[in-house]
């Protein structure tokens, strides 16, 4: 808002209509899973029109850069492309090299390439690892072959252009839902505020990466920035808004399986590897992804200090291997199958907080045991006593085996710290207070854990117990309760030359063991000895960049790839967008920002054929860390599931997918097939009709993630106390739902455990929830809510209990004792209840022989039917009048105020204070 208060037009493109969408300049309703269609749509709206920053795509991007003659794109082969094994499910990549050469991305899927580049055969993990898609092609050698015409029908320009040549407006409204005119709009502003002296910026929020090809999403926003110039330069980029405050600290510092800190890849269980193999194999021939090996060696040497050494790979042999995807999905399918039998869960609740809640649950059941850590008695702590499967019998707490360990953990505000934020950005907090009670960090408990653990291990002389036994575990503490010194972790992280002093910049690390660094990208956030994150340094004593308020990585840059904020001269492109310049006088890079490039590399140096790593950059490559230097428009190595952005519907999606009605979904998506995670027949498969509507979840502004640390914060749980679903007026008139009525939504995944009611919010007209043009879309609520809702809300057919009011004038009025009466329509048969329970394999719910329009006994089944109402009182003059008093007073001093003025305006109850209020 403070953007859009300096002039920035806002374009907020969401299925629903948020407050986002209130306060914006433009909303644009979309189908949920057609991002790809819509920005497709704008991409092929540049290419067709020629709007593209050409100078910038021309130099900086591969546009110019041939592909292969073997490479087919998805509109030769029916939505597919070049190198599909349809039996695996897999894409061998090697047709969709640049054309003579082949070129590694160190990021995304490296191992796509390992036969190849270490000349071996297939290892172990050819066989066990998902990820893995046959081999491609030789190393870059040589100069890649390029039309800087951009005429050539292979260059990589002519490429996209054809491939995004189908996505016109036409066919993103009928994708899309989107009118014409608005997707028009949206492509003018977009196009009118690029270039030379404008940028735009996307942001997206964490259900672009949920979905089947949300990886895919992003790149599409990626391809579209770069044609449009705005990468690298102020005002640009792609900002993703995380769902908490740490997760970009959370990928850095990995809690992903499958890299090591600083995005290194985790090393495979390829036959007879060693750190020379495993680096030549994952490391880039350009740029500073060519220094891997250095990277690597420091991180060993923070990990195992003295104990690794030339002699033996800096110990990198105790490094664990990956056998296959260790993914929070596939663990949970371990769990299931008896192979994963412990469980640590640090601030995460996937009993009601991941996908397929009630599979986490169960898969908890099969444990031997499970660590949790967190605020309060979570439901992943408890679901063995009161989960939805103990109320309906699916479980016994009786014969429950899994023995569950609680430990309270400490807030943030008890301990020290980094956030690092979207922006890369490194803030150091410190605590404010002792942990009450046994509540301890993270750290403490993890430092602890390990040091009891090597104390048990001391002297073993079994192999498997030496990484243990070899970690730098020397960390010092402080306090009554042995804290270790966060800052001294932070110093570890940073890395320490062969002297024991802090590095300053990743540019020293080496790999012949004299540096140690725990994350390379972080390097120099302990320079010389200070913590750099804890800077606070006012933004009115500096300029626009901030450079001193904390430390972004790497090197503090703010600006990732800034080189492309100055044209291939050096010059920036225009004054108003000023960032980095080259200063000839100096023979240096020099601006408001630290130069994202070699600080001394001219404009016009051009490296020797024979160059490598960083030296092989040349003065116009700003893409440091891409294989040939430049931003890719087409990926020819590291992404699985082709080189160019394609619209698949996603995996439940009820409607046929328009662009490829021959290839419904993506080709190589993983599917986890089992009895509790069944899909929907989609686009016009046999059933699909069964579930008919689009449901999106979203969070709340009001609760954080699960709700661990909101639902005991008063305040919010008042504002946002119970599950609620928002309807589009038209579904709700179809379905026969009211506005705060009960609505029970059911998917093929739903049974007697997971189907619930859940309170109706119906719009007003021209408000609601936009799907494409026939569809309606069915936003559901934070998934929660559903625990906290037992207990206080129906969950069949029966009344919800009663509750004092919170404003203490008695009983709730709004559920009077008695079964409550039927909701509008509820007495017509439920077309769709039979063929639903008949998907479900399903007469344990109803009973045998159920017949059209009986309601089951228990479980709901349907697509939205058997609503239980929730009916308010009629309105009195009085009441009425207190409904609009407080819907235009001004915003009460508390949340229980508000909450208490609702609560009596429903109900007709007088206000404590003045009893009876009148119409205003």
């Amino acid at each position: 808002m403070e953007a859009k208060a300096r002039g920035a037009k806002v374009i907020h493109v969401d299925p629903r209509f948020t407050r986002t969408s209130a306060l914006a300049d433009l909303h644009v309703p979309i189908r949920a899973g057609s991002d790809i269609a819509f920005l497709g749509g704008i991409i092929n709206h540049v290419l067709s029109n020629e709007l593209d920053f050409r100078e910038y795509v021309l130099e900086y991007t591969n546009a110019a850069t041939l592909v292969g003659e073997d490479f087919r794109d998805t509109e030769d082969l029916a939505g597919i492309f070049s190198g599909l094994d349809e039996e695996t499910g897999h894409y061998d990549i090697d047709s969709w090299s640049y054309e003579g050469t082949q070129v590694q991305s160190p990021q995304g899927d490296p191992d796509q390439l390992y036969e190849e580049r270490t000349e071996d055969g297939p290892g172990v993990a050819h066989a066990g690892r998902a990820e893995v898609h046959g081999s491609g092609g030789a190393p870059v050698s040589g100069d890649l072959r390029t039309d800087r015409t951009l005429q050539h029908p292979r260059c990589v320009y002519q490429v996209l252009k054809r491939h995004f040549a189908r996505y016109t407006p036409e066919l993103v409204e009928e994708t899309c839902g989107i009118p014409r005119a608005t997707f028009l709009e949206v492509c003018r502003a977009l196009v009118e505020n690029s270039g030379r002296d404008r940028t735009s910026e996307f942001v997206y929020a964490v259900g672009w990466t949920q979905h089947t090809v949300g990886a895919q999403y992003i790149r599409t926003a990626c391809i579209l920035q770069l044609l449009l110039g705005n990468i690298g330069r102020p005002g640009g980029g792609i900002q993703a808004l995380r769902g908490h405050a740490s997760i970009q600290g959370s990928s850095d510092i990995p809690t992903l399986y499958n890299v090591l800190p600083g995005y290194i890849p985790m090393p495979h269980a390829h036959q007879d590897e060693d750190l020379d193999t495993f680096t030549e194999a994952v490391k880039a021939d350009k740029g500073f992804w060519g220094n891997m090996r250095a990277y690597v060696v420091s991180l060993l040497k923070a990990y195992f200090g003295d104990a690794a050494r030339a002699d033996n790979d800096y110990c990198f042999g105790h490094l664990p291997r990956l056998t296959g995807s260790h993914s929070t999905y596939d663990t949970v399918l371990a769990q299931l199958d008896g192979v994963c039998k412990g469980y640590f869960l640090m601030s995460e609740n996937p009993a009601v907080g991941s996908a397929n809640a009630k599979m986490q649950r169960l898969g908890m059941a099969e444990l031997d045991w499970l660590v949790v850590r967190d605020f309060s008695l979570i439901e992943s702590a408890t679901w063995w006593q009161d989960g939805p499967e103990i109320e309906t019998g699916e479980l016994r707490t009786e014969d429950i085996a899994t023995e569950v360990f609680f430990f309270p953990a400490a807030a943030h505000t008890e301990k020290s710290g980094s956030f690092t934020n979207t922006n890369r950005t490194l803030q150091w907090h410190f605590p404010a207070k002792e942990p009450d009670g046994d509540a301890r960090s993270d750290l403490w408990f993890m430092y602890h854990l390990g040091r009891r653990i090597r104390e048990r291990l001391a002297g073993s002389t079994d192999p498997m117990d030496r990484a243990i036994l070899d970690l730098t575990w020397d960390y010092p503490t402080e306090g009554p309760l042995a804290e270790p010194v966060a800052e001294a972790v932070l110093a570890e992280i940073n890395g320490r030359g062969a002297d024991g002093t802090p590095l300053s910049a990743y540019t020293q690390l080496k790999d012949d063991g004299s540096t140690s660094c725990g994350c390379w990208i972080y390097c120099g956030v302990y320079a010389d000895g200070v913590n750099q994150a804890a800077r606070r340094k006012p933004h009115t004593e500096q300029d626009w960049i901030a450079a001193e308020w904390a430390w972004s990585w790497p090197a503090n840059r703010r600006i990732l790839y800034n080189r492309a904020s100055a044209d291939p001269s050096g010059a920036p492109w225009s004054e108003r967008k000023a960032l980095v310049w080259w200063d000839e006088r100096q023979g240096r890079w020099t601006g408001h920002d630290i130069p994202d490039f070699i600080p001394d590399r001219s404009p016009s140096y051009r490296p020797p054929e024979d160059a490598k790593g960083p030296d092989a950059l040349s003065g116009v490559d700003p893409f440091i860390m891409q294989a040939d230097g430049k931003g890719w428009l087409y990926a020819p190595a590291g992404l699985v599931d082709g080189p160019m952005p394609v619209h698949y519907e996603p995996q439940d999606s009820p409607v046929r997918n328009p662009l490829h009605p021959e290839q419904q979904h993506s080709p190589v998506r993983q599917v986890f097939s089992r009895e509790h995670n069944r899909f929907h027949p989609s686009g016009g498969a046999p059933g699909s009709e069964i579930f008919p509507y689009v449901i999106t979840t979203y969070r709340l502004t009001e609760h954080f993630t699960a709700g661990g640390m909101t639902r005991w914060t008063p305040y919010l749980a008042e504002l946002q106390p119970e599950l609620f679903c928002e309807v589009s007026p038209a579904l709700a008139a179809e379905l026969g739902l009211e506005h705060s009525g009960w609505a029970t939504l059911v998917s093929a995944r739903g049974d007697r455990g997971q189907g619930a009611g859940h309170r109706a919010d119906v719009p007003a007209e021209g408000r609601g929830p936009h799907g494409a043009p026939d569809r309606a879309a069915v936003p559901l609520g934070s998934q929660w809510l559903r625990a906290r809702r037992r207990g206080q809300r129906a969950v069949r057919h029966r009344a919800r209990p009663e509750r004092p009011d919170p404003g203490g004038e008695g009983a709730d009025r709004r559920h009077p004792p008695g079964p409550p009466p039927p909701r509008p329509g509820a007495d017509r048969p439920a077309e769709h209840l039979p063929a639903a329970r008949r998907y479900h394999g399903a007469d344990r719910d109803g009973g045998p022989g159920m017949t059209d329009g009986q309601a089951p006994k228990n479980s709901l089944i349907g697509p939205i039917c058997w609503t239980v109402s929730n009916r308010i009182r009629p309105a009195t003059p009085d009441t009425r009048g207190i409904r609009r008093g407080w819907a235009s007073s001004p915003t009460p001093p508390c949340a229980s105020a508000a909450r208490r003025a609702r609560w009596r305006a429903r109900n007709g109850t007088p206000s404590r204070r003045t009893g009876w209020s009148s119409p205003a």
